[in-house]
């Protein structure tokens, strides 16, 4: 992971490629003591991705099902929060 500026990074994707992603926000789970960002790709802002990152910047897969859910949660929390549905 290479930290562009404050809200971009590059990652490499699973076939070697690199991605600028935008940093859309950050979570701290502190009974668990991990950190999550939660990411897009400004040409593709519909999907967003989650991933664990470490004191040292690296990003790690989401393994456990219990830990996806939360995240899910926090990601919808987030968008309510944020965006508003219009009628």
């Amino acid at each position: 992971m290479e930290l562009m500026d404050e809200k971009q990074i590059t990652i490499m994707d699973e076939k070697g490629n690199e991605r600028v992603m935008e940093i859309l926000f950050t979570y701290e789970h502190p009974e668990r003591n991990k950190k999550y960002v939660f990411l897009y790709e400004k040409n593709n802002p519909d999907e967003v991705i989650a991933m664990e990152y470490n004191d040292n910047g690296e990003l790690l897969e989401i393994e456990s099902e219990e830990e996806y859910e939360e995240i899910e949660e926090v990601f919808n929390a987030f968008n309510e929060d944020n965006f508003e549905v219009e009628d």
